[in-house]
C-alpha cells in the first residue's frame, strides 16, 4: 500500500474539496507514491509525534492539525514548526492534515461529541454554501437510458433519502460539423436534426472531475455539449456544527457537569445560566464564536465548543447559554475515531494511535 491509497480512505470520510479555504490540508510533507509502513494517526504533529511515529515504524502521520498552517520561507529549525518538518523530511516520513474537511463531513468531529453526549435527532448546525451542483447535458433518444445509468454510478442524482434522481426533457437538437469532424449521428458538412434527450442531475461537488469524466466516456457524441451550474440549495450532510436533543431534559449544572465528565475536562467556562434545563444543544469543535448566532436561531438551549473570548459570552444575550470546554479537549477523540476508521478499511498494517498528549494549555 502507498501513501496515496490510505490517503483515498481518508478522503472517503471527509473530501477535502469541502475544507475551509483559509485551510491547509491534504498531503503536507512526503511522497504520496511512497510505500507505507506504518500510520500514526494524531491531533498534531510535533517533534514528538515524529519520534513517535519512528520508534513504532510508522512513515505516515495522519494528524488531525496541519502542522504548516500559514507559507514557511525557509526550513532552518528556528520554530517548531521548522524543527517537526525537518526531522519528519529527515526520516522519510510523510505528513497528511484532515482538519477542517472532518469538521465539515456529516461523520466528523462534531458527530464525534454529539455521539458523547448521546445526543439525538443529529442535524448539521450551519451547511456549507455551494456544495451541490448540477450537469445539463444533451443525448440521442436511443442512449439516454444507458447514459443514466453511468452517471448515477458515478455518484449523481443523489438528494437526500433518494437516488437516481434526474430531469429528462424531450427535444431536437442541431448541429453541422466541419470538414475535421467526424459526427456519430449525420454527416460532416450537413445540418443534422436529432431527437434528443435533456438529461439533469445534481451532485456533490467533490465527484465533478469522476463525474465529467463518465459523462465524456460514454457520450456517443464526438463533441459534448454540457452544462455545469453551483446550486444555492444546501446539502445538510455537510457543514460545520451541529444540533441535536438530549432524550430527556437535564438540569443546566447537572448537565454541565455531566459534559466534564463525558468530554474529559477539568473546567467549563461559561456565561450566565438564564436556563434552568437543557434539551437542545449545538456543538462546535475547536474555535466556535462564530457560531453563536446560527445556534440561536436553531433554537439550541446551549452551545458547545472552544476559543471564546471575553465579549463572546456577551453575545449570548440571555438568549442561549455559550459554554466553552477548550480547543484540544472538543476535539481530542478526533483521533480514536480515525484509528477505528482506518483500521477497518487498512488490514494488511497497524493503525498507531498516538499517546503523545499534544495540548498546549495546562491548568492548576
Amino acid at each position: 500500500m502507498i501513501v496515496q491509497d490510505v490517503i483515498n480512505h481518508i478522503e472517503d470520510l471527509a473530501p477535502l474539496t469541502y475544507a475551509e479555504d483559509f485551510d491547509n490540508v491534504g498531503l503536507l510533507v512526503g511522497n504520496k507514491n511512497a510505500q507505507v509502513s506504518g500510520v500514526l494517526v494524531t491531533l498534531d504533529t510535533l517533534e514528538s509525534v515524529v519520534d513517535e511515529a519512528i520508534t513504532n515504524n510508522c512513515n505516515l502521520i495522519v494528524s488531525f492539525h496541519p502542522i504548516i498552517f500559514k507559507g514557511i520561507k525557509s526550513l532552518t529549525g528556528q520554530n517548531y514548526v521548522e524543527r517537526t518538518v525537518l526531522k519528519a523530511i529527515k526520516n522519510d516520513i510523510a505528513i497528511y492534515a484532515i482538519h477542517t474537511a472532518l469538521d465539515n463531513a456529516i461523520k466528523g468531529v462534531n458527530d464525534i461529541i454529539c455521539n458523547t453526549l448521546g445526543l439525538q435527532k443529529k442535524t448539521i448546525l450551519i451547511p456549507q454554501k455551494g456544495t451541490i451542483k448540477k450537469l445539463t447535458t444533451y443525448v440521442p433518444v436511443g442512449n439516454a437510458n444507458a447514459l443514466r445509468i453511468q452517471l448515477f454510478n458515478a455518484g449523481a442524482g443523489n438528494i437526500g433519502n433518494y437516488d437516481n434522481c434526474s430531469f429528462n426533457a424531450e427535444g431536437i437538437g442541431t448541429y453541422r460539423g466541419n470538414e475535421n469532424s467526424n459526427p456519430t449521428l449525420g454527416k460532416k458538412g450537413e445540418l443534422h436534426e436529432e431527437a434528443e434527450v435533456q438529461i439533469s442531475v445534481t451532485f456533490n461537488k467533490h465527484i465533478e472531475s469522476k463525474l465529467l469524466k463518465t459523462l465524456f466516456e460514454h457520450h456517443p457524441y464526438e463533441e459534448v455539449a454540457f452544462e455545469v451550474a453551483t446550486l444555492d440549495n444546501y446539502d445538510q450532510n455537510i457543514g460545520i456544527g451541529m444540533i441535536g436533543e438530549l432524550k430527556t431534559p437535564q438540569d443546566t449544572l447537572a448537565f454541565l457537569e455531566f459534559v466534564k465528565e463525558k468530554m474529559n475536562v477539568s473546567c467549563i467556562k461559561h456565561s450566565e445560566i438564564t436556563k434552568h434545563t437543557i434539551k437542545k444543544i449545538a456543538v462546535l469543535g475547536g474555535s466556535g464564536s462564530f457560531a453563536i448566532s446560527a445556534a440561536k436561531r436553531a433554537g439550541a438551549d446551549i452551545l458547545i465548543t472552544a476559543d471564546l473570548k471575553y465579549h463572546d459570552f456577551f453575545s449570548a444575550e440571555k438568549e442561549i447559554i455559550v459554554a466553552d470546554i477548550g480547543h484540544y479537549e472538543s476535539e481530542q477523540f478526533t483521533k480514536s475515531f480515525l484509528v477505528d476508521y482506518l483500521s477497518n478499511k487498512i488490514t494488511n498494517f497497524a493503525i498507531v494511535l498516538s499517546t503523545t498528549n499534544t495540548n498546549p494549555v495546562k491548568y492548576l
